[in-house]
């Protein structure tokens, strides 16, 4: 017999915003120095913003959708030529790190997509 559970939107969007805050535990730090070295100060704002999201007692989803969604606008936004001249300057894997990130990020909207 097929069982179909019906979920509550609200109840998936939380669940997916809990899951970027688990995200956020284990490669934040990574997330968040790459931020700091683009030239984009907005990225980095954002992930102030998806930070400050996790303060409350219950996040909300509309702020880490967004933040996300900013996050993922100032990676995708990388010049090839930015991210090797970061690379060189700082010592970071910057090309790949935001390869990398942006498929992590891009995963953790899809989430959000499913309360849809």
């Amino acid at each position: 017999m097929l069982n179909i559970t019906t979920l509550d939107p609200a109840e998936v969007r939380l669940g997916a915003a809990y899951a970027v805050e688990q995200h956020l535990r284990r490669h934040g730090a990574s997330l968040c120095d790459l931020l700091d070295a683009l030239d984009d100060s907005s990225g980095f704002a954002a992930f102030c913003d998806l930070h400050g999201a996790f303060g409350q007692p219950v996040p909300k989803a509309d702020v880490v959708e967004a933040a996300l969604r900013d996050i993922l606008r100032v990676l995708a936004d990388q010049t090839p030529s930015s991210l090797d001249r970061i690379g060189h300057e700082r010592g970071l894997p910057a090309s790949d790190m935001t390869l990398w990130h942006g498929a992590r990020v891009s995963e953790l909207l899809a989430r959000f997509h499913h309360a849809e």
